[in-house]
């Protein structure tokens, strides 16, 4: 781990700002993106064809790239994931899919030509690409400086759209944390920080384990979103589930509810680990809320997003007034 005040930590400081003042800003959206493409790739769905079953209620999507009811889904970490997997993901999907992250630091276990092709065939559908939080891991190498900047130059070079910082696992100052946000944006990528209350998240680590080592006051989280979004000019933020719904023996709604009375929900997307995670997210905030879903629970989520299905307390109850 790397310690707040450790050497590499304070190389990295004064080396990240000044990058950040030598290179221009990022200026692309965050969904890559493109709007979908028109063609085999963006077929019709039969819920929004009047000649198939859009004669039945339904809430209608926001077109991409969508800034609102964003849901961005993990791609391979807890299975594999192939190209002709994807492929049928997101054939079969792609309408209701905006992001594809790789969790942790699996894209780095691909032959690059296979992650290459990933990443091309999640642009042609109007998915944007994410990395997971593997920069904490690149900031503990000797050089953190050098090792950031090469790993950003590799990230865009195969493709990818966003890069996640997070520091789960470790403790950074606030201000080093933006200097690293500026020093993606520098280098023509999108930054997405992740932030939580629960320091060691990301780990799957069990509720146990977690409670034993503290969790952050929720007004750091909501500090440190304003920072990233008024100082950094961030689009969006990443909650970290766990802590709030995920490994824990109750659920902190209050730290949500504090998130978004202070955060813009525009800028702001949860991590729901379960499918009564993301039911309680949709039931509380409605369609529009920015989730993060596993790829497998896709479907689930959009029939919930649209109102056509749901559990005992979503079933016909998810509306929207366009």
């Amino acid at each position: 781990m790397l310690a707040r005040c450790s050497p590499a930590f304070k190389a990295v400081r004064p080396a990240l700002s000044a990058a950040s003042r030598a290179q221009p800003q990022c200026l692309r959206a965050f969904a890559t993106s493109q709007p979908t493409p028109k063609g085999p790739r963006s077929p019709k769905i039969m819920l929004e064809d009047e000649n198939a079953f859009g004669f039945i209620r339904h809430n209608k999507r926001p077109p991409k790239p969508r800034k609102v009811g964003v849901t961005e889904i993990r791609g391979p970490y807890y299975s594999v994931m192939g190209k002709r997997y994807l492929e049928d993901v997101l054939d079969t999907m792609g309408h209701h899919v905006d992001g594809l992250k790789f969790a942790g630091g699996s894209f780095s276990l691909f032959p690059e030509d296979h992650l290459r092709s990933l990443i091309d065939l999640a642009h042609q559908h109007g998915v944007y690409v994410s990395t997971g939080g593997w920069i904490e891991h690149v900031l503990t190498q000797p050089d953190a400086t050098t090792a950031v900047d090469r790993y950003l130059r590799q990230c865009k070079s195969v493709g990818f759209d966003v890069v996640e910082v997070s520091c789960g696992f470790l403790s950074i100052p606030p201000d080093d944390w933006v200097r690293l946000v500026e020093r993606v944006q520098a280098a023509g990528l999108i930054a997405k920080p992740e932030i939580g209350i629960q320091f060691g998240a990301g780990g799957d680590t069990a509720a146990s384990e977690l409670e034993g080592l503290g969790a952050s006051d929720p007004s750091r989280v909501v500090g440190l979103g304003r920072r990233f979004i008024e100082e950094a000019g961030v689009e969006r933020l990443m909650i970290e589930s766990e802590g709030i719904t995920e490994n824990v023996t109750s659920w902190r709604t209050d730290v949500i509810q504090d998130i978004l009375r202070d955060l813009p929900a525009e800028k702001v997307m949860f991590e729901a680990a379960e499918p009564k995670v993301f039911n309680w997210y949709i039931r509380e905030f409605g369609a529009d809320v920015n989730l993060f879903v596993d790829h497998s629970q896709i479907v689930q989520l959009s029939c919930l997003r649209m109102g056509i299905w749901g559990m005992a307390d979503t079933f016909g109850k998810i509306a929207t007034f366009r």
